[in-house]
C-alpha cells in the first residue's frame, strides 16, 4: 500500500481493484466461477467476512495523510500544495485564443 496516501483513484479503477481481489480470494480458495459461488460465501471460506478490503485501506490512508498535512506548519511544502487554488487554471486556458499556423508565420 506504499504511496496510496495520494492516490486520487477514478470508479472504473476502483472495480478493477475490487475484482482482483476477489479474483485471488477465489484462486486461493480453489473455487471456480463455474462454480458459481457468491462472493460472500469465498470470503466466508477465507474467514476474510467482515474485515477491510484493499479500497476501504486506501481510504484510511487517504484520511490518515489528509490529516497529517493538516497538521503541518504552514510553511512546510506539501501544505502549501494541499491548500493550493487552481480553479482559474482550467479558466485561464479556455480563454485562450487558438491561432492558426498563419497568424504564427511572420514575413
Amino acid at each position: 500500500m506504499y504511496l496510496t496516501e495520494v492516490w486520487q483513484i477514478p470508479t472504473r479503477e476502483i472495480n478493477k481493484i475490487l475484482s482482483t481481489e476477489m479474483n485471488v480470494l477465489r484462486r486461493s480458495a480453489r473455487k471456480s466461477r463455474m462454480e458459481r459461488i457468491k462472493n460472500e460465501h469465498i470470503k466466508e471460506i477465507m474467514e476474510v467476512k467482515g474485515k477491510p478490503d484493499t479500497i476501504d485501506i486506501i481510504e484510511q490512508k487517504i484520511l490518515q495523510w489528509n490529516g497529517h498535512v493538516k497538521r503541518m506548519p504552514e510553511e512546510r511544502i506539501p501544505k502549501l500544495i494541499m491548500d493550493l487554488d487552481t480553479t482559474g487554471a482550467k479558466e485561464k486556458k479556455a480563454s485562450k485564443k487558438k491561432r492558426g499556423w498563419k497568424e504564427y508565420k511572420q514575413p
